[in-house]
């Protein structure tokens, strides 16, 4: 589980055991049924990314429900995935290489899985180099999502599919491919971050 959960989980608990104690024991069960949810939700499995060279991989789990032109103009083929409630929320590099920029923006709270969505709402942009060439990730807040958590900095070397963040309570992540290279999902496929291989650079 991401330690970010036990924010929200130890809380519950503590709360669960001081209605026991006086005697409500259903708002107890009631608490600790929502502990229960919220550590499911900050679940951390582990994953193992394919050793296909070229391969650039989902950065989240979720749903894939846009494939089009990069939403800012930037050349190169973009492939946005919604994660739901019930989505592992732990977003990963799509590929090896060096952090380039982290570029938080301030925003709204649209609901994540419209386009504008990308455009519009809190966000943050990372752009890594590598030898699949300048790849950007864009986590994007949801209307439940009010923070996103980045775990890289400037000059870090990460590994495909390591963990690189995480979005709370439901989010979109958009996946910009180099110039290029087709996607090769669609829209509604099912990916898994730092599995599911989206593109591959030839």
């Amino acid at each position: 589980m991401a330690s970010e959960g036990w924010a929200f989980i130890l809380p519950l608990l503590g709360g669960a055991l001081l209605l026991w104690a006086v005697g409500l024991s259903a708002g107890g069960l009631f608490l600790v049924g929502l502990a229960v949810g919220v550590g499911f939700f900050f679940r951390d499995p582990e994953r193992f990314p394919p050793a296909e060279a070229g391969a650039i991989l989902a950065p989240a789990d979720g749903r894939v429900v846009r494939i089009g032109p990069s939403v800012d103009g930037k050349k190169g083929t973009e492939v946005s995935i919604f994660l739901s409630l019930l989505d592992v929320h732990i977003n990963r590099a799509p590929c090896a290489g060096r952090v380039e920029e982290v570029l938080p923006r301030r925003g709204g709270f649209r609901v994540a899985w419209k386009a504008e969505a990308s455009q519009g709402n809190a966000q943050t942009l990372i752009h890594l180099k590598g030898g699949s060439g300048d790849i950007f990730v864009r986590q994007v807040a949801g209307i439940l999502a009010r923070q996103i958590v980045t775990w890289i900095r400037p000059g870090q070397e990460v590994q495909a599919g390591e963990r690189i963040g995480m979005i709370r309570f439901g989010s979109r992540v958009d996946l910009l491919l180099p110039e290029g290279v087709h996607p090769k999902v669609q829209i509604g496929d099912q990916m898994k971050g730092g599995e599911s291989i989206i593109g591959v650079v030839s």
